[in-house]
């Protein structure tokens, strides 16, 4: 689908005594299965050298974002009649943001969370956290064990396992009978339509249509029973789903029917659909360029806000470091005073926007727009604007 050159890991933030050692990079292209039509980017490093005790991600600095999770809870917590009896499990719980607000409630709650030091900030909250991968052998001992999950919630994950196969039969190994499973994951389509190509990275080994999810699921006993379209990563859909011998035969909901031939009016499964992407993804990257070329001409400061995986891929296939965008500031003190991956844009706390006064703000996290045009908008103060290059280039405020 594209090639985005060489590119190191997306989440591997820099510290200032690396800045002169090797650091490694590894292709990025995008692939199309011609058979089954599932999306994946090819692995060279394991989920245990990515996901490792320097992990830099924590849910809990995006306000919005643990909005979305309460709200996900509280319905939840009501739909599945859930109480002191159940038990939640929740796979890449991450710092704890969401089964918090399902202990809040009462409900007994485990998290599986890989990253060490962001499992450890969990169980600080008091939340319940194993850290470990999870897959068929997680799930068969979980299960030997009793703790089997009335509610099964895996928020950006599915598309961050390689071994997909592995890590569905395991949801079907630890999910109670009568019980039910809520996946949330960016959807194919607006990869696809928007040309979200900073979204791809080496931890994000698939991305994913409904299609190749179902089918996936069906092949393990599990059928999806309804689908929602979220704002959320720029578009994602959050599937529902349960055992498959539980499903009476057209169980399918009217939202589920909708979205199955939306997508295959889109031609998901046909090569063609994804053979414009690259020259879509190349044309982002010359206005980007264009634009601070032309900023640096006319004596304008340039620096970015945040520095998720996005920054990493988008300024490194972009070619963008600081001579073009001084630096980028962020809420995360776990990410402050280290340096994006293979660019080196140094990360500093957000006081130092105030500092610099500059002409733009790159607004890295454009699916995070909104709360941050809030949080910001005294920028507007000394003249200040915002510029997003995707998903489509917008200079505002």
């Amino acid at each position: 689908m594209v090639d985005l050159g060489m590119s190191p890991l997306s989440n591997a933030l820099r510290r200032a005594e690396d800045l002169g050692r090797m650091e490694p990079f590894y292709p990025l292209r995008l692939l199309v299965c011609s058979s089954c039509f599932l999306v994946q980017v090819e692995a060279f490093e394991s989920p245990a050298d990515i996901f490792d005790a320097d992990y830099a991600y924590f849910s809990s600095f995006s306000a919005s974002w643990l909005a979305h999770a309460q709200a996900l809870a509280s319905r939840m917590v009501t739909e599945r009649s859930l109480g002191p009896d159940s038990l939640v499990v929740e796979i890449a719980s991450n710092d704890g943001y969401l089964l918090q607000y399902f202990a809040q409630r009462g409900v007994p709650v485990l998290g599986i969370e890989p990253a060490a030091n962001v499992a450890a900030e969990a169980r600080r909250k008091g939340v319940a956290t194993e850290s470990c991968f999870f897959g068929a052998a997680t799930a068969a001992r979980l299960a030997g064990e009793g703790r089997m999950a009335d509610l099964l919630i895996g928020n950006n994950v599915l598309a961050h396992v390689p071994d997909m196969e592995d890590f569905v039969s395991g949801l079907k190994l630890v999910l109670k009978p009568g019980g039910a499973i809520s996946m949330e994951f960016p959807h194919l389509l607006r990869l696809l339509d928007d040309g979200l190509f900073d979204t791809i990275y080496h931890e994000h080994y698939s991305y994913l249509s409904l299609c190749t999810v179902e089918a996936a699921f069906a092949r393990h006993g599990l059928a999806v029973v309804d689908v929602e379209e979220l704002p959320t990563h720029g578009g994602s859909l959050r599937i529902h789903a349960r055992h498959a011998s539980e499903v009476p035969a057209a169980a399918a909901s009217a939202a589920l029917e909708d979205l199955r031939t939306r997508e295959a009016e889109r031609g998901v499964q046909s090569l063609a659909a994804y053979a414009s992407f690259g020259a879509r993804v190349a044309a982002t990257r010359n206005q980007a360029l264009r634009f601070l070329t032309q900023a640096a001409m006319d004596g304008k400061r340039v620096v970015g806000y945040g520095a998720p995986a996005k920054a990493t891929t988008f300024l490194n296939y972009c070619g963008i470091r600081s001579d073009l965008i001084a630096f980028t500031v962020d809420r995360s003190t776990h990410k402050q005073g280290r340096y994006i991956p293979g660019v080196h844009l140094p990360i500093l706390a957000p006081e130092a926007l105030d500092a610099a006064r500059p002409d733009y703000v790159v607004i890295f996290p454009w699916n995070l727009r909104e709360e941050l045009a809030q949080q910001l908008r005294h920028v507007a103060q000394w003249g200040g604007r915002f510029v997003q290059f995707l998903p489509r280039f917008e200079v505002f405020g």
